[in-house]
């Protein structure tokens, strides 16, 4: 596949970096993370006006029917720009109810016609977990969850919530959970956290195990994504530095050891970027190899990302981690990206699992 992108989806970039330049400049990221962080409405609105949560939305669901090369374009720029809406959990939580099936049920059609609306009008936050609960069925064939998932991003801001469990994906309106969570403390002050704890909470299965698998992908890509933006940011943010930057009357750049550091960053950045792409083209074709890529992606993105983002502050010295820099809110973003959706042990360990199968089955591995 070709990995640059075409003149349609390079427009979509430059509009959606213009946009965030625009919008959420370094210094009023600052200034909301300053007030305390968390949720920025004003942000919110320009993505909802600017169509951004539709662009993978099928066209008969309200959507603009682009596809994942194009939403991986925007949420590398939410990444690079450290953006404090919930776009990322947004989009995963369209990208499964879109997909609702009939033989998923009338009840589940019924509830993702009743949500999406509102969920592409930015009116609804929805959070999306990745770890599993439990579902109970009753005699009358409604379903319950019960359990709890690891500190979801913006779960405090939701309304609803897509949890994984053995049987598929459920839809769960917070109010019957007593609400959304409280905030809890986090390094990342540029995105809430909440606990969603769930005790017989009333539910909507909306998906079987395929559906779960497609969350699971999704939300793997949609991470790895941002974690190529964000790491982005950080080379030029410690190239401009290593060339600004002197010490005894030259730039730090003209060191060998600084300039072989900020070679492996973009060794590591171009990986990111062949392995976030391959896997949102792979996720929009719905292409056998969606898991494998999405696994391969996140597993990578997550340690690579964390790699350049140390190698930042190497290049910056101790002012990298100060509140005055931009890096440490960028190391920030990649710690927590790099751990949403599976650290990278974690899709390893899937990822050999799959493999295994095809091996067993006698398939080809690449």
């Amino acid at each position: 596949m070709d990995f640059e992108l075409s003149a349609d989806q390079q427009a979509l970039h430059d509009a959606a970096r213009a946009l965030l330049d625009g919008v959420a400049p370094p210094a009023v990221v600052r200034a909301h993370l300053d007030s305390g962080g968390g949720f920025d409405s004003a942000l919110w609105s320009a993505m909802v006006s600017q169509g951004w949560l539709g662009v993978a939305v099928p066209e008969p669901s309200g959507g603009l029917g682009l596809g994942w090369v194009e939403l991986s374009v925007l949420l590398e720029e939410t990444g690079s720009h450290v953006t404090a809406t919930p776009f990322l959990q947004q989009v995963v939580a369209l990208d499964v109810l879109s997909r609702t099936t009939p033989d998923a049920g009338d009840a589940a059609q019924e509830e993702a016609a009743r949500w999406i609306p509102h969920l592409l009008d930015g009116g609804v936050i929805a959070a999306v977990p990745w770890r599993e609960v439990q579902a109970e069925q009753s005699s009358d064939g409604s379903w319950t969850v019960s359990g709890r998932t690891e500190p979801a991003i913006f779960a405090p801001n939701a309304t609803i919530a897509l949890v994984q469990a053995c049987e598929g994906v459920f839809l769960v309106d917070l109010s019957h959970a007593g609400g959304p969570p409280r905030r809890e403390p986090a390094m990342d002050l540029s995105r809430a956290l909440g606990w969603l704890t769930f005790t017989s909470t009333p539910a909507v299965r909306i998906g079987d195990a395929h559906a779960a698998l497609r969350l699971l992908d999704a939300g793997a890509v949609a991470h790895s994504c941002e974690l190529l933006g964000s790491a982005g940011r950080l080379l030029d943010l410690s190239v401009a530095y290593a060339k600004d930057r002197h010490q005894f009357g030259q730039p730090i750049g003209s060191f060998q050891a600084v300039k072989h550091r900020c070679a492996d960053m973009l060794v590591d950045l171009e990986g990111m970027r062949s392995a976030a792409r391959y896997a949102a083209w792979c996720l929009a074709a719905n292409h056998p190899d969606r898991s494998v890529a999405a696994c391969t992606a996140k597993a990578w993105c997550s340690d690579a990302g964390l790699r350049i983002a140390k190698s930042a502050l190497q290049v910056h010295g101790g002012i990298g981690f100060t509140w005055e820099s931009d890096v440490h809110f960028l190391l920030k973003r990649v710690q927590l990206d790099g751990v949403s959706f599976g650290d990278a042990a974690v899709h390893r360990t899937r990822l050999a699992g799959l493999l295994r199968d095809r091996v067993l089955a006698g398939a080809p591995v690449i």
